[in-house]
């Protein structure tokens, strides 16, 4: 076939209707295809998500069902600050678009305090160093009490009456007594400077209400 022969093939109308009528037809497929992915997927629409945090976890649950979206707890967390049981985070954050029937992730406050363990503090720690390690951890230190030792050495650590061990898992807040020794290693110690330093209850200097009893004499 010669090139004048090609020319006068791309010249016949014919060519160019079928080029027309195949275009035009490509165009209305994937015009029809892009319509029907809107449709289905609702292009443009969305749910606002609302703003659940600081609510109690049941009624975020509520919240998000007026919404038409769920709710999946994946996490928790402890902040003193906030009501046990609430939402903390949450993921889409509040005001984003998603679909209806979206699944909104939520960090939830722990229903109970966090454990934390005992430092080594028993028998390897003064008094001070000792308070300050368990304030710093969030527990509450209670006035000490004295037993014999050394003074103002660490000899236990009391919970709710229980004795406990280093590496013991104990919940924040809770309520801890130390046991520091009183200074009486084979002598007497001054008791009123124990109390002044530990804010003890006062000893009474007053003498007990008893009468010494002398022998009668012999006659």
């Amino acid at each position: 076939m010669s090139f004048k022969d090609i020319v006068d093939k791309l010249k016949a109308p014919f060519l160019w209707l079928n080029i027309l009528a195949m275009i035009v037809v490509v165009g209305l497929l994937l015009t029809g295809v892009m319509w029907g992915l809107n449709a289905y997927t609702h292009h443009g629409e969305g749910v606002a998500v609302p703003e659940l945090s600081g609510l109690n976890y049941t009624r975020a649950i509520e919240v998000a069902q007026e919404k038409g979206l769920m709710i999946v707890a994946n996490d928790s967390t402890y902040i003193k600050e906030m009501p046990s049981g609430c939402v903390v985070l949450q993921q889409p954050i509040a005001g984003s678009l998603v679909k209806e029937g979206r699944i909104v992730y939520v960090t939830i406050n722990s229903l109970t305090l966090p454990r934390v363990p005992i430092p080594d503090l028993i028998d390897n720690s003064s008094y001070r160093e000792a308070q300050a390690k368990l304030l710093a951890l969030d527990f509450v230190v209670l006035p000490p009490k004295l037993v014999e030792g050394e003074k103002d050495w660490v000899y236990g650590i009391l919970c709710d009456g229980r004795r406990l061990a280093s590496g013991d898992l104990v919940a924040k807040e809770s309520h801890l007594t130390l046991l520091i020794g009183n200074g009486l290693v084979g002598e007497d110690a001054d008791m009123n400077e124990l109390i002044e330093d530990y804010g003890l209850e006062g000893v009474s200097d007053e003498p007990d209400d008893m009468e010494e009893v002398l022998e009668a004499p012999i006659e």
